[in-house]
């Protein structure tokens, strides 16, 4: 049975596809233990939708602080999925565990679950108006030798389209860009996770930059939790690299932020981590080729038991980067 669509004043829509029916389920639970913000409206048609935010935890910007991101490209619906499920796990866990209480007494968590939410209810890559979130930051690459999945200007019509020069970002990218410099910039140690699909047959955790090979400036970090990541979970699955080992991008959203973050932290006194959970759908579809015939197939878990396979399988990361961040004063060197 499908969901009624809602009806504004104005005459705008608001269909709830499942994932931002999900969505809005996952806001109403964590009323009580977060600080619901919204970043923006995105519209189309007479379809409008609020990009939704979480913060749980304290006040207290400079505390350690996890971010989760999802649905940046709207085909990768098991990020989003991944990240509601978890989410609402963890607004379950709120109602009774005690332990986790006292934790955000001294860490944050903040998310963005749906980053893309006319791009996953039009089912394609780039947002309504056909530009790719993760190529609109002002950012280039020292090399274009990938085009045009290094990111292009050409045309709508093919992915990875950046947007006109020298126009402004997208309206999803910008808010997530504020967002991040608000509520994260002030922390004295930071690690946000973005999650994506459809690179390879490899889960791969991919930290900057994408825009050139030089080393960015958190690298000793990085490799620093990679190496808790080895000790913690010894079999994990996960090619950790930097990206540009895979590829070169234009206007990656998180190589910006961390250059502006360096800006903002002259002195090195605060760190900024940002990860990216590239799950390598073509597992999915090698085990299972009858997914080229759909098009959410190359990006997507089709058949149930992989679905739930797949949740499974990156559980355990994200309670890692929450635990990670809340005590990363003491892994020691």
């Amino acid at each position: 049975m499908g969901h009624e669509p809602h009806t504004s004043d104005d005459g705008f829509e608001r269909l709830p596809f499942p994932e931002y029916a999900r969505l809005e389920a996952l806001v109403a639970a964590a009323t009580p233990y977060a600080r619901l913000q919204t970043l923006g409206e995105v519209s189309h048609g007479h379809h409008r939708y609020p990009l939704q935010a979480l913060v749980f935890g304290s006040d207290d910007r400079t505390l350690p602080c996890v971010g989760f991101f999802a649905g940046v490209h709207g085909l990768e619906k098991i990020g989003t999925h991944l990240a509601l499920a978890y989410l609402s796990a963890f607004v379950g866990r709120l109602q009774w565990d005690q332990y986790l209480r006292n934790l955000l007494q001294h860490c944050r968590l903040v998310t963005v679950p749906l980053v893309n939410p006319l791009g996953m209810l039009m089912r394609r890559r780039s947002n309504a108006n056909g530009v790719d979130l993760m190529r609109n930051a002002p950012v280039e690459a020292e090399h274009n030798r990938h085009w045009p999945i290094s990111g292009q200007r050409l045309s709508t019509r093919i992915p990875w389209y950046r947007g006109r020069k020298n126009a402004p970002m997208q309206l999803e990218a910008r808010a997530i860009a504020d967002f991040v410099q608000t509520e994260m910039f002030p922390s004295r140690y930071g690690l946000t996770l973005d999650l994506h699909s459809g690179f390879g047959a490899t889960d791969r955790l991919w930290y900057p930059y994408a825009r050139t090979v030089q080393p960015f400036p958190y690298l000793d970090q990085a490799r620093l939790l990679a190496q808790r990541l080895r000790i913690t979970h010894p079999y994990h699955v996960y090619q950790v690299e930097a990206q540009s080992d895979s590829y070169l991008a234009h206007g990656d959203l998180w190589d910006y932020l961390v250059d502006l973050h360096v800006a903002a932290n002259p002195e090195g006194e605060r760190v900024l981590l940002p990860w990216t959970l590239e799950m390598g759908s073509w597992l999915w579809v090698r085990k299972n080729p009858l997914q080229l015939f759909d098009l959410l197939g190359p990006f997507n878990p089709i058949r149930p038991h992989r679905y739930r396979r797949t949740l499974r399988r990156h559980w355990n990361l994200l309670e890692f980067f929450l635990h990670a961040a809340a005590n990363h004063d003491r892994w020691g060197n």
